[in-house]
């Protein structure tokens, strides 16, 4: 087995590699940087002041080396490099701030935007991109879109499908729910619920996306009725009565009057 005996000196680092009675000696040069009593902290993402600023170029001035100033004030040799470079180019240290890259829209084409996209919920981060060119001149990417829109609460999300009733059914619902309220079990006994669900056999893609406010996705705005679905499926019907039900009838052809008294009654 290998055993390594170190020899520390002021500048060498030597070091001997003992296996078999056969000795490597290897040199290596120790870096002065770690021969300094106090070591030195880098804090990362340190902004320095113009007061710092001054007192790296006056040393550097006075015919200090980089790396006895980085030494002396605990930053790296890189940053005094670049400030040393941007002194002698154009005699400016000091740190330049920037507000950031300007705003593409205004305020008031923020509003536009939010108006067209609250008449035409369905619309497309594209198509309100054209439609905001072609009204008020300005193009902006999709991307931008949406950070306006987020910026309002309004996101793309998918819509909720449900059944279109209508006010008559709504009012005839009503009037049935409150006609039998205070039937007794016995009365109901002699009812039968019975209810018929279809599935289809082709996916629904659900690319469509509305824009909308989170927590309003049952909002009238932010649904599509849909009762009809094109393509191949099947039909499921069962009905219960009180203390029993019927048998689950499941069929893939088109249901017409024959089939239900026949099949089903």
């Amino acid at each position: 087995m290998a055993r390594i005996v170190r020899y520390n000196d002021e500048s060498v680092t030597e070091e001997y590699i003992r296996n078999g009675g056969n000795e490597i000696k290897l040199f290596i040069s120790a870096l002065k940087a770690f021969q300094c009593n106090n070591r030195i902290v880098m804090a990362q993402k340190k902004h320095l002041d113009d007061f710092l600023h001054g007192r790296i170029i006056g040393r550097l001035e006075c015919g200090r080396t980089h790396l006895e100033v980085s030494e002396e004030l605990g930053i790296t040799q890189s940053v005094i490099s670049r400030l040393w470079q941007r002194f002698q180019d154009d005699g400016n240290v000091s740190r330049c701030y920037s507000p950031g890259r300007p705003r593409v829209t205004m305020p008031k084409e923020d509003r536009y935007l939010a108006i067209i996209t609250k008449r035409i919920r369905q619309s497309t981060a594209s198509d309100l991109s054209r439609q905001l060119c072609s009204a008020t001149g300005t193009t902006v990417s999709r991307k931008t879109v949406y950070r306006r829109l987020g910026h309002i609460g309004l996101y793309a999300r998918r819509p909720v499908r449900c059944v279109p009733i209508t006010a008559s059914h709504s009012r005839l619902r009503l009037t049935w729910s409150r006609d039998y309220a205070l039937r007794t079990p016995q009365q109901w006994s002699c009812v039968m619920f019975s209810d018929e669900s279809r599935f289809s056999l082709q996916s629904d893609s659900r690319r469509t996306l509305v824009w909308r406010a989170p927590g309003t996705c049952y909002h009238q705005d932010n649904t599509i009725e849909r009762h009809r679905y094109g393509g191949a499926g099947w039909l499921v019907w069962g009905g219960i009565i009180l203390g029993s039900r019927t048998d689950l009838h499941v069929q893939s052809i088109t249901m017409t009057g024959h089939i239900y008294r026949d099949v089903i009654l």
